[in-house]
């Protein structure tokens, strides 16, 4: 199976899917990002995170691709004044890689607003989240 890079999509030669060791200070990295910065939604069938910055960040969006392989980055967009890449976490990059570092460390007391888009991400989208965890536990 191969993957078609569609017009904005950046490669990653490294896409394959073998997550990055992470310490403590990815983590928080990663967290502090996504809880200042990040979209928790979905599209109707499968939940996603996203996250746009503007493209003086190239290298940070870059390093949350090499932390999370079966991620993506698009970009980088011009509209207007606005100049940003888009990095976008779905399917088995946010269900296995990714979902399990932001239960751990996103909660009430930290940030009460992001754990309840969080919460209400996973709670909308509990059906597709259950069937991606059951395929990764069945492949493990």
């Amino acid at each position: 199976m191969f993957h078609v890079f569609y017009p904005g999509e950046t490669h990653n030669a490294a896409r394959a899917g073998t997550l990055a060791r992470m310490d403590a200070r990815d983590e928080g990295i990663i967290v502090g990002l996504l809880l200042g910065e990040g979209h928790f939604g979905g599209d109707g069938r499968q939940p996603q995170i996203t996250l746009r910055m503007h493209v003086r960040h190239e290298a940070l969006m870059r390093w949350l691709v090499d932390r999370f392989p079966r991620s993506r980055l698009y970009g980088p967009y011009h509209h207007g004044s606005r100049n940003y890449f888009q990095w976008m976490a779905r399917g088995e990059a946010l269900v296995v890689d990714l979902l399990p570092i932001l239960e751990r460390h996103i909660t009430p007391d930290l940030d009460g607003h992001a754990y309840d888009r969080l919460t209400s991400m996973t709670s909308d989208y509990a059906t597709a989240i259950a069937r991606l965890r059951a395929r990764a536990a069945a492949v493990a």
